[in-house]
C-alpha cells in the first residue's frame, strides 16, 4: 500500500515566549520540514499490490502477443514459461529483497562455471533505478524471473545449442518427466534458492575438476601469467642455455618449483622430467626436447587456456544429463577410449581417430554386438579415393591384400573380367571385401553400434600408430589399441568369454558374431581440455578446429533466446 509522508505542524505560542526561543523553534521546524522533504525524495514509494498485479498482467499480455518486452534494459526471452508462471500465480510478484540478493550472488558466481553474468542481466540489475511505481516493480520482477530461467537453463543444457554447430547432434536435451512450468514453479518457491539452482549444474567429477582448473588458471592470470620462451636453438637435455631460467619460471607458474635453482642455465634432469610431464599434459611427444612445436605450446597465453577450459565446461554441460552409469566414452581430441561401470573407469586404451579431412563424428549410439575375425567391406569414400586408384595402377593389389570383388548379391566377380580403367571417373558398381586375416584392416575384432555414419570401433594391424602423440590416421572409424581386452570387458562373462576363451575363438579364424547381453551406450565426444580430481590439467590440440566456433557462441550476447523455452528440436522440456 502506498504511503505518503507529510507533516502538519500546529503551533500555539505560549505567552511571553522569549524571542530567541521563538527563533530557535522556527529554525527547528524548518529543518525538520526539510528533512521530511528529503526523506520523501530518497525513500521508495511502494505501489499498491493491485496496481503491481495489473502492471504484471499488462506486461505478460505483451509477451503473449509476441511483442519485445524490455524490463529495466533487460530483454525478456522466456516468452512461454514466464506467462505460464505468472498466470498460474494470478500475476502475483515472485521476488522479495532477500531472494533477489541471493540470485544476484548466484549470477556473479556463474563465472566459476565459465559463464558470463551479463547473460543473466547482471548489468541491468546493478544499474536499475529503485522501483517506485507499479510498472517499475513489475519490470523488476520479470527481469529477475527471466534471469533465473536463463541461469538454470545454461547450467543444465549449456548456453550454446550444439545443434546450431552440429546438424546431426543426437544427445538428449530434456528434463525427463518434469514439465518445464513445474520446474520453474519449484525454483521460484524453493525454500533454499541456492540449492535449487545448483542442482541443475552438472554433478560430474570431471566438471567439478574443470571448474577447479578454471579457478587455478584465472589466479595465474591475475598474478601476471607466465613468461614467453624466446626462439632459439633446439634445447635438449643436459644443455646450457640462457633461456633455461625462463623455462623454469614458465613451468613454476603451473606448479611448485625449486626457487633455489631458478637462475641456473642448465637444462638438468629435474627440469627435463617436469618438461616431459608438461609435454604429456599437452599432447606432445614426451622426449623432453624443446623444439619449435613445444615452444609454441609453452607460449600459449594463460588467457587462451582459460578460454579452452570454458569451452570444455560448456561441452560437458551439453551431455551431462545424458551420461548413464555404464558407457563407453571415445574422446576424439584426447585420442583415448574408456569403459565406465557404475561411474568408474574399468578399461582404457589409446585410439586412432579420423584424419582432419575425414573427421570422426560426435554422436551417441549403443554397442549391440562384436564380430570376431571380421571381413572388411571397403567404404565408398575409401574405395573411390584410396583403393580404386591403387587397383588401377597395380592389378595385383587385390591379391596382395586378400581382397575380393563382389556384386550386390554377394557373388564373387573375377577381377580380370573388369575393365578397371573405366572407373577412373565412373561409378564402380561392385564392392571390394577384404577377407579375415592378419592383414585385415579391422584386425581380429570389431564393435558394432548401428549409426548413419558407418562408424565403429575395431582392432588394427597397424600397431605403430598408437605410439604417435597425435593419432589422426583413420578414415573416420576408431582403431583401438587394446581391442581384445575391451571385448572381454563388454561381454562380461569370465566363464564363456574370458581372455583365453576369446583368444581361442579368434584363433579359429572363422567370422563369428557375438551379441552383448545388453546394448551398451557409446558416446563419441570431443574434449580439448580435461582435469582430474588430483588436480592434473590436460590440454589437447584442437585437431578438428572446433573450439573457435564454441568460443564465438559463448561470447555472443544473449545467444540463448528461448522463444519456445526449449532447445531447438527438443521436446519442450527446458526449464
Amino acid at each position: 500500500m502506498g504511503i505518503r509522508l507529510g507533516m502538519v505542524v500546529h503551533q500555539t505560542r505560549p505567552a511571553r515566549e522569549p524571542a530567541s526561543f521563538s527563533c530557535n523553534r522556527l529554525y527547528f521546524a524548518a529543518a525538520t520540514l526539510l528533512l521530511v522533504l528529503l526523506a520523501s525524495w530518497t525513500l521508495p514509494v511502494f505501489a499498491a499490490p493491485d496496481a503491481v498485479i495489473e502492471a504484471l498482467r499488462t506486461r505478460i499480455e505483451q509477451l503473449r502477443s509476441g511483442n519485445d518486452v524490455v524490463a529495466d534494459g533487460a530483454h525478456i526471452a522466456a516468452r512461454t514459461l514466464i506467462p505460464q508462471l505468472y498466470e498460474k500465480r494470478a500475476f502475483e510478484p515472485v521476488w522479495n529483497e532477500e531472494r533477489e540478493a541471493t540470485l544476484r550472488t548466484l549470477i556473479q558466481e556463474s563465472v566459476t562455471h565459465g559463464l558470463d553474468p551479463d547473460d543473466y542481466h547482471a548489468a541491468a540489475m546493478q544499474f536499475a533505478a529503485p522501483a517506485r511505481d507499479a510498472l517499475a516493480i513489475a519490470n523488476r520482477d520479470l527481469m529477475y524471473t527471466d534471469a533465473l530461467i536463463r541461469l538454470v537453463y545454461h547450467y543444465h543444457f549449456g548456453k550454446v545449442n550444439p545443434r546450431e554447430l552440429y546438424a546431426d547432434w543426437n544427445f538428449a536435451r530434456t528434463l525427463g518427466a518434469i514439465k518445464p512450468i513445474e520446474a520453474v514453479e519449484a525454483l521460484v518457491s524453493a525454500p533454499d534458492l541456492r540449492m535449487a539452482v545448483e542442482r541443475y549444474a552438472p554433478r560430474l567429477r570431471v566438471y567439478r575438476a574443470l571448474q577447479r582448473a578454471l579457478a587455478e588458471y584465472r589466479a595465474i592470470a591475475q598474478s601476471g601469467g607466465w613468461p614467453e620462451l624466446p626462439a632459439g636453438p633446439v634445447l635438449r637435455p643436459g644443455m646450457s642455455d640462457a633461456r633455461v631460467p625462463l623455462l623454469r619460471a614458465r613451468l613454476n607458474a603451473i606448479g611448485n618449483g625449486d626457487a633455489a635453482v631458478a637462475t641456473s642455465e642448465r637444462y638438468d634432469d629435474e627440469l627435463v622430467s617436469r618438461m616431459q610431464q608438461f609435454q604429456a599434459h599437452h599432447g606432445l611427444d614426451t622426449d623432453g626436447v624443446i623444439g619449435e612445436s613445444t615452444r609454441k605450446v609453452l607460449n600459449v597465453p594463460v588467457e587462451a587456456r582459460i578460454e579452452q577450459l570454458r569451452v570444455n565446461l560448456e561441452r560437458v554441460r551439453w551431455v551431462a544429463q545424458d551420461i548413464p552409469d555404464e558407457f563407453l566414452l571415445v574422446d576424439i581430441a584426447g585420442f583415448n577410449a574408456r569403459l565406465y561401470k557404475d561411474g568408474v573407469p574399468v578399461w582404457s586404451s589409446r585410439v586412432v581417430v579420423g584424419r582432419p579431412y575425414r573427421k570422426t563424428p560426435v554422436f551417441r549410439a549403443s554397442i549391440r554386438y562384436l564380430v570376431l575375425n571380421p571381413t572388411w567391406t571397403v567404404p565408398p569414400t575409401i574405395l573411390r579415393e584410396d583403393v580404386l586408384p591403387k587397383v588401377i595402377a597395380n592389378p595385383d593389389y587385390l591379391v596382395r591384400n586378400n581382397m575380393q570383388v563382389v556384386d550386390s548379391t554377394g557373388r564373387t566377380i573375377d577381377p580380370a573380367s573388369i575393365d578397371w580403367s573405366r572407373y577412373r571417373s565412373a561409378r564402380f558398381p561392385y564392392q571390394i571385401v577384404q577377407a579375415p586375416g592378419a592383414d585385415n584392416s579391422l584386425g581380429s575384432i570389431k564393435f558394432m553400434f548401428p549409426n548413419p555414419y558407418a562408424v565403429y570401433l575395431h582392432d588394427t594391424p597397424a600397431r605403430a600408430l598408437f605410439q604417435k602423440s597425435a593419432r589422426t590416421f583413420s578414415s573416420g572409424c576408431i582403431r583401438v589399441e587394446h581391442a581384445q581386452a575391451l571385448g572381454v570387458a563388454l561381454l562380461d562373462d569370465p566363464v564363456q568369454w574370458g581372455s583365453a576363451q576369446l583368444e581361442a575363438a579368434i584363433a579359429e579364424g572363422s567370422t563369428r558374431t557375438v551379441m552383448l547381453k545388453q546394448p551398451l551406450p557409446v558416446l563419441l565426444l570431443y574434449f580439448t581440455a580435461e582435469a582430474t580430481e588430483e588436480g592434473e590439467v590436460f590440454f589437447r590440440p584442437d585437431v578438428y578446429d572446433r573450439d573457435p566456433n564454441v568460443r564465438k557462441a559463448l561470447a555472443a550476447r544473449f545467444h540463448f533466446s528461448p522463444l519456445s523455452d526449449a532447445p531447438a528440436g527438443a521436446d519442450q522440456s527446458a526449464p
